[in-house]
């Protein structure tokens, strides 16, 4: 059917081309709102009325009589009728929508992605500094970095995925404090205690491992501990170390694999923090005040300039994200995504000003945010605020050991990033058509088992006669598949993984009102062949959507 809609936009857009030049770029069908009013809707008769000071619905049917001249829309159209003040409805025939089994079939799991297009993109998702285990708000954000990633990839984009963490800096040193005085023999609630301390049981852990002189290693580091309790800066590596483990481990639960870590670290050794602010001195963007020195950020629409080196000498922490973002510019990456949370609204406008101060040919609105809320849980109708092993959050590990990879990834994915969300682990676990992830596995597990009790090969239902599709839940779910493409497009384009998730609902509502107004496995041996070619195409598309969403597509439930 995508075949078909090309041949019609072709068609279209050359009438269009006839009546006003130029007019043929924008030849487009939208959806209608409602399936009675036919499978596509163009309302090029209403834009084009006003310049060529025509009626719209004489124009309409002007456009009408011209297309039914036309190969494309004789073979595949079934009617053609003006609604309204000049919309044109498209019907299309039987066999129009019928393609799209066939081009499913043939395309299997490729079917949706476009070619290569050569261009890079990195995204830099998660990066929570290992002070910790992963909280749910980083499952959210390593839910939507990942399904963000295999978005772009279905597209033909060359896909990067960045962990960017940080090192040093105050929370590192709570760490090694707060896992030294653990050492020592002092916890939480005794007066030796620090109020900012870590108050984890996670911390005992990694003390008791420290005193044990054992081995941490993680995807990008390995340390031996020295058991030595006054070894501070020992102390520090060993926990680094050991929670950078931790997260390894929460993201392998995950099944979420990065391409490459950076840390902050390196910005100050490699010297270009340094170079950063030189660039922006040089560049006579910066301004000595009060003992500080501030960026002139308000000239690229900041609401106020930014202290960069304050006056002890230290640096303002967007300093070294505009010297982490020269780097990813200047390895090559001309479009770049980072997915944080809302707390980082402040931090787009100063980092986009000393983006464009620094004169290094970035452009405008470089890079691209995604920002995301915090997630509540709900366990046994109350909110889960603590977890013992954390020590004051609800870990990502805890939310996957409660319910399920699959679970967790669908339901953090169902909602647009920016809108708050509550993870209802009851839900979760039900096997019922309430539970989304359920409902769209369920629709896969039950077209597998019709496949497996008929027993005969799928590959030979691509060259089977699908006339008998004609019924209309057969149609509307052949419609349903035809818009898999343009639905990642938009999602992609959009950053919106939550659309899949909503477009996978929809689909399996239409197999499952297909399943129930067919019989699929009946004794006519071309009636069966075309039933279980769409039912092969269905299962195809549910599996590569849940796959784009890292979610797995079960044979049996």
């Amino acid at each position: 059917m995508l075949s078909v809609k090309h041949e019609l936009l072709a068609a279209l857009s050359a009438e269009l081309e006839h009546l006003s030049p130029g007019a043929g770029a924008k030849a487009a069908f939208e959806t209608p709102k409602q399936a009675a009013h036919g499978d596509f809707a163009c309302t090029a008769a209403m834009q084009l009325a006003k310049p060529l000071k025509a009626n719209p619905r004489q124009l309409a049917q002007q456009l009408i009589d011209a297309l039914q001249t036309r190969p494309a829309y004789q073979r595949w159209v079934e009617a053609l009728e003006i609604a309204g003040p000049g919309f044109i409805n498209v019907r299309l025939k039987p066999a129009a929508k019928q393609e799209v089994v066939r081009e499913v079939l043939a395309a299997g799991a490729a079917f949706g992605q476009q070619p290569g297009n050569g261009q890079r993109v990195l995204v830099e998702f998660v990066s929570a500094n290992p002070t910790g285990p992963l909280h749910v708000g980083h499952g959210r954000q390593a839910a939507l970095g990942d399904a963000i990633c295999n978005l772009f990839e279905t597209q033909g984009w060359n896909v990067h995925r960045e962990f960017y963490y940080n090192d040093a800096g105050v929370q590192i040193e709570t760490l090694a404090n707060s896992t030294q005085l653990r050492a020592k023999g002092i916890k939480p609630g005794d007066a030796e205690w620090p109020e900012a301390a870590y108050n984890g049981d996670y911390i005992q852990d990694i003390a008791n491992d420290f005193l044990a002189r054992k081995t941490v290693k993680a995807d990008d580091r390995e340390f031996t501990a020295s058991g030595d309790v006054n070894d501070l800066d020992g102390i520090r590596q060993f926990a680094v170390a050991y929670l950078r483990h931790e997260q390894d481990l929460d993201l392998q639960a995950f099944q979420v694999k990065f391409d490459q870590y950076y840390l902050e670290s390196s910005l100050y050794t490699s010297g270009r923090v340094a170079q950063a602010v030189q660039k922006l001195v040089d560049a006579g963007k910066t301004y000595e005040q009060d003992g500080a020195l501030w960026l002139r950020s308000t000239d690229y629409g900041d609401d106020k300039d930014r202290v960069m080196r304050k006056s002890d000498g230290g640096y303002t922490y967007f300093v070294p994200d505009v010297a982490y973002h020269i780097t990813k510019w200047e390895r090559g990456f001309t479009k770049v995504i980072n997915i944080q949370g809302t707390d980082h609204h402040g931090t787009i406008a100063r980092v986009r000003a000393g983006l464009q101060a620094a004169g290094v040919g970035i452009p405008q609105g470089y890079p691209d945010y995604v920002l995301h809320t915090m997630v509540r849980v709900m366990r046994g109708g109350e909110e889960v605020k603590i977890s013992k092993r954390a020590g004051s959050y609800v870990t990502l590990r805890d939310l996957i050991e409660w319910t399920s990879k699959d679970a967790v990834r669908f339901f953090l994915l169902s909602r647009k990033p920016d809108t708050e969300y509550t993870f209802d682990v009851d839900l979760a676990i039900q096997q019922n058509n309430d539970n989304p992830v359920f409902y769209v596995q369920y629709a896969h597990a039950r077209i597998c088992s019709v496949l497996a009790s008929w027993g005969g090969d799928v590959a030979s239902l691509k060259d089977a006669d699908l006339g008998a599709l004609e019924g209309p839940q057969a149609q509307a779910l052949m419609l349903q598949l035809a818009k898999y493409p343009e639905m990642l497009t938009a999602a992609a384009q959009d950053f919106a993984p939550h659309d899949v998730t909503f477009y996978l609902r929809e689909l399996a509502a239409a197999y499952h009102s297909y399943y129930d107004a067919e019989r699929i496995l009946v004794d006519d041996e071309a009636v069966k062949r075309a039933r279980l070619a769409l039912v092969a195409a269905t299962a195809q598309v549910l599996h590569n959507g849940l796959a784009v969403l890292g979610v797995s597509a079960p044979q049996k439930m």
